[in-house]
């Protein structure tokens, strides 16, 4: 038995006499939320002033800013263009193992391009990288942990999303492209690995760059994102000074997120195919991403009436700003969610996902490919670890 389920049956037991004091607090929290987003929902030049206030208590803050729609605004979906491309992407990653006997990482980038309204399938393409050496260290010779080949994949997605805008003919109609996740390249900025984000951080924000020099929409979409960047907001605005100057513990809507302040069930503030205002993102990513790549985001509810499903678009300044692309990009997005049905989300990323997932027989396939190779050449294999090898014997079910 991997767990022993007498030593945990208590902490259940706690925990369950726990869950209805706790809803009773988050629900007086929703109450307050629901009712603070009403009474500040226009009051924007004064919430601006209140974000300004609190970023010199907390240069690191991370909230919602608004731009110039009120906080409880929704917008209704324009109609699809006759012509669009739409280029989706998305990626998967093997990461380095030394308990293995060959070292290696791997980042397989799936991509699809499809023309709205041509009647043709979606052109499906694979970008694999092999890592392998010098590969596997950073420009000061540290090994790749998991985030740092984190870091290239992603990397890797958006400079795909551009390739493959690079080479569509203008004349089939606009272009959106998307990823999962946010639009944000998250990495350590401090520490032992700040300047491989650093560099990787560069190069990211000149694909960024490159995409708004050919004027196209492109985002990150979260699913069922956990974020309070809009309660956070609320929470700036009621403020008082001496709660400013110890705004780290100040979290008077604990537990409140925005997906629930946009989707609570029965009351939704987004009709099912709305989206909420747009609102910049307040963080200290500001310095990296700023003039037409400071980061904005909206709310849409890609959800029915009786099961709301609030969803994070994360937009660049140059999509942001744009009336036409914000647009387009909605009525792509909300079309791409409808084609799956009850479980709305992009069909194109769904696609692009299934594409770059690394299945565990071609993960085998390619290690064994790449030590025949190497022994073929006489290189020097090193072994693998006794607690791999352990792992590996026969009859284990789990790791």
């Amino acid at each position: 038995m991997a767990i022993d389920f007498q030593q945990v049956y208590q902490k259940i037991k706690e925990i369950g006499s726990m869950v209805k004091e706790r809803q009773r607090d988050i629900q007086l929290r929703q109450v307050l939320a629901r009712k603070l987003l009403g009474d500040y929902a226009t009051d924007l030049d004064g919430l601006r002033y209140k974000v300004g206030r609190a970023l010199e208590a907390d240069p690191n803050l991370r909230c919602a800013l608004p731009v110039d729609e009120p906080l409880d605004f929704h917008a209704a979906p324009p109609e699809l263009p006759v012509s669009a491309v739409l280029i989706a992407a998305d990626g998967s990653q093997i990461n380095p193992d030394r308990h293995m006997q060959v070292q290696y990482g791997l980042i397989n980038v799936g991509a699809l391009v499809y023309i709205h309204n041509s009647g043709q399938a979606p052109l499906v393409s694979t970008l694999s990288e092999l890592l392998f050496d010098t590969d596997l260290l950073t420009s000061d010779g540290r090994p790749l942990n998991e985030s740092m080949v984190a870091l290239r994949r992603d990397k890797q997605e958006r400079q795909r999303l551009f390739d493959l805008a690079g080479v569509v003919d203008p004349g089939q109609g606009p272009i959106v492209t998307f990823t999962d996740g946010p639009l944000e390249l998250w990495g350590e900025r401090d520490g032992d690995n700040a300047a491989e984000f650093e560099k990787k951080l560069a190069e990211y924000l000149n694909v960024l760059r490159d995409l708004c020099r050919l004027g196209i929409t492109t985002a990150g979409y979260v699913d069922k994102p956990s974020s309070d960047l809009v309660a956070r907001l609320l929470e700036i605005a009621i403020a008082g000074p001496d709660d400013l100057q110890a705004l780290r513990r100040y979290h008077p809507l604990l537990g409140v997120s925005d997906r629930w302040l946009y989707g609570e069930k029965g009351r939704s503030l987004l009709p099912p195919g709305e989206r909420s205002a747009v609102f910049a993102i307040q963080t200290r990513s500001e310095k990296y991403y700023n003039g037409s790549l400071a980061l904005h985001f909206f709310y849409l509810n890609v959800g029915t009436k009786q099961q709301p499903w609030p969803v994070r678009v994360e937009i660049p300044a140059w999509v942001a700003r744009d009336p036409a692309k914000l647009g387009l990009l909605h009525a792509v997005l909300l079309s791409q969610c409808r084609l799956m049905g009850s479980n709305p989300y992009p069909y194109l990323l769904h696609r692009a996902h299934e594409t770059a997932v690394v299945t565990l027989q071609e993960r085998q396939q390619l290690e064994q490919m790449l030590m025949l190779e190497l022994r073929r050449q006489d290189a020097e294999l090193d072994d693998g670890s006794y607690k791999q090898a352990a792992k590996d014997l026969p009859g284990r079910s789990s790791y």
